[in-house]
């Protein structure tokens, strides 16, 4: 009888051990969070030798790491990427997607981690284009789904301007060729898109708009606990220096201060 209480002991010793080591390896698995990006807006994200690079992904890396989470990249057409935010098959979009009045209506937005405006960018040897009246009349081309396309309509007013979009990419070899006459981008992506490219290109006029970028989230209990995490990481990412070596490391510069 001795012997039979033993080895019953001894049993529910090793099944307690081992709903203690399940336990333990299921609060110690990773967080793992989805984003998802294009992989088409260099130096932001981007495509080299088929491995995912660019600003953002390296931003995200860091936050990865200040969370202890893992970050699943999962890219698609810029014009796809807020269908997949709303059906929850992504976390976050990190594309420099900037915070609109219409996108807070909708979206909780994470701490900007980026400042730049919106530029017209036009052949280098076009001299009549120089601010955004010499627009009217003229092509320009925009990404589909952007704000972009938001920020040309709201300033021409009696829709004197022609806007051509685009998925992706693509306009600034139709400058380039002049098919079309410009197109608005953000400052810093043209700038470094004209420099690798050696493209025949110029910046010219003052930003349209200023604008932040940050992380959106559809708004619930569970992203507004997300969002605090994601926030406390980039605060500790500018406070200890990461996220301006980030920068300098693709921009020669700090952008992601005012």
């Amino acid at each position: 009888m001795n012997k039979i209480i033993l080895t019953f002991l001894t049993i529910l010793t090793f099944l307690f051990v081992g709903c203690g080591e399940n336990n333990s390896t299921q609060t110690n698995e990773k967080k793992v969070i989805k984003v998802g990006t294009s992989g088409g807006y260099f130096p932001f994200t981007f495509y080299e030798n088929d491995q995912l690079k660019g600003f953002e992904i390296d931003v995200w890396n860091a936050i990865g790491e200040k969370l202890g989470a893992t970050i699943e990249f999962k890219t698609a057409k810029f014009s796809g990427l807020f269908g997949m935010l709303e059906t929850g098959k992504i976390d976050t979009i990190s594309n420099q997607i900037t915070t609109t009045p219409q996108r807070l209506e909708k979206y909780y937005f994470a701490t900007p981690y980026v400042y730049d405006g919106a530029q017209i960018i036009v052949h280098k040897d076009n001299n009549e284009i120089k601010s955004f009246e010499d627009l009217k009349g003229k092509k320009v081309g925009v990404t589909l789904g952007t704000n972009y396309a938001q920020i040309v309509k709201s300033l021409d007013k009696n829709d004197e301007v022609t806007l051509i979009t685009y998925e992706g990419n693509g306009f600034e070899q139709d400058v380039k060729l002049k098919r079309i006459d410009a197109f608005v981008q953000d400052r810093i992506s043209a700038v470094e898109l004209i420099k690798k490219a050696n493209l025949p290109l110029k910046i010219v006029g003052e930003p349209l708009e200023i604008l932040t970028n940050s992380f959106p989230f559809v708004k619930n209990e569970a992203n507004k606990a997300l969002l605090e995490e994601v926030n406390k990481a980039i605060e500790e990412l500018k406070k200890d220096g990461t996220l301006k070596n980030i920068s300098v490391k693709w921009f020669d510069t700090n952008i992601t201060e005012k």
